[in-house]
């Protein structure tokens, strides 16, 4: 995948993006939502086998640098890679937060499964239920209920589950 937006360049990952992958997945703030941060060879071991391996992330950089500022995750949801229902997450690094780097990224990403890859649905999930869930409002997907501590967080207490969903239909 190959995107552009004013900012941004959204790209396929590449084995050189280990280090600014890192600064996102080794911070604990950055995960608090998440899992536990990642040590660098865990960080590198997810790179290769998900990120380049299966193709299920892009990464979010910006124009001017060049730096990885944000790991997308997409990915078809069947088995086969033409299913219609796809999923979409994210995760930046802290240093960008609050300047709507992930709105356009996200929103370009939801133009391409739409545009490019026809798809029927494309869903998100997470625990944060303010910050993920306002771009996930902003985004215009709907929500689609709350599982009850259904999952655990890195306190380890339960914490709900944010489901929400866009339809072809919805845009």
């Amino acid at each position: 995948m190959y995107l552009e937006t004013e900012r941004l360049i959204v790209r396929d990952f590449t084995f050189e993006d280990a280090p600014a992958l890192h600064e996102i997945f080794g911070d604990e703030e950055t995960m608090a939502n998440c899992e536990p941060a990642y040590d660098f060879a865990k960080t590198q071991k997810f790179l290769e086998e998900f990120c380049i391996g299966r193709k299920g992330t892009v990464a979010a950089v910006l124009r001017d640098t060049g730096k990885v500022i944000g790991y997308i995750l997409f990915k078809s949801l069947g088995e086969d890679p033409a299913e219609d229902v796809y999923e979409i997450g994210w995760i930046f690094n802290k240093a960008y937060w609050r300047q709507g780097y992930a709105y356009e990224s996200c929103s370009k990403v939801l133009d391409y499964a739409f545009d490019e890859r026809h798809a029927h649905k494309v869903m998100a999930e997470a625990i944060d239920g303010v910050k993920s869930v306002s771009l996930m409002k902003k985004l215009g997907m709907k929500p689609e209920g709350v599982q009850r501590s259904h999952t655990g967080d890195n306190r380890g207490g339960w914490a709900d589950l944010y489901l929400y969903g866009m339809l072809r239909a919805d845009r």
